[in-house]
């Protein structure tokens, strides 16, 4: 499986970005897994920004972002999009998908339930 990210950039705080992330690769379909945003700024751990579950049923944010982003998917279209609003200079990051075989509950944040990753994309928020 192989996971492409885009949609990132520069916005001024209080602005939007919606993040794209699609999946490919022969045989994979995409409903066989969990997918999950991560960010990470340099010097800090990669931390777990939100997750759905394969068809949707369970969703997690982290709580920094609750009520500001929202995340979604289209198994169809192999795309998962992370919409990301009222942004502050705290969200800048890179953003990472990841992709889980399993949804881990309430661990849902740790990187090692991920098998596939993005190269990510760049958000920058300014002030």
């Amino acid at each position: 499986l192989q996971l492409v990210e885009s949609g990132g950039g520069l916005v001024q705080a209080g602005g939007s970005l919606r993040l794209s992330c699609e999946a490919s690769g022969e045989g994979e379909m995409l409903a066989y897994y969990t997918i999950a945003w991560f960010r990470q700024v340099p010097g800090k751990e990669r931390e777990g920004v939100s997750c759905i579950s394969s068809y949707g049923d369970r969703i997690n944010y982290v709580d920094s972002v609750k009520g500001r982003f929202t995340i979604s998917r289209d198994n169809a279209k192999k795309m998962v999009w992370l919409q990301m609003d009222s942004l502050k200079p705290d969200d800048s990051g890179v953003y990472y998908c990841a992709a889980s075989p399993v949804h881990a509950g309430s661990t849902w944040d740790v990187r090692q339930w991920y098998d596939f990753w993005g190269q990510g994309t760049r958000v920058t928020v300014s002030s």
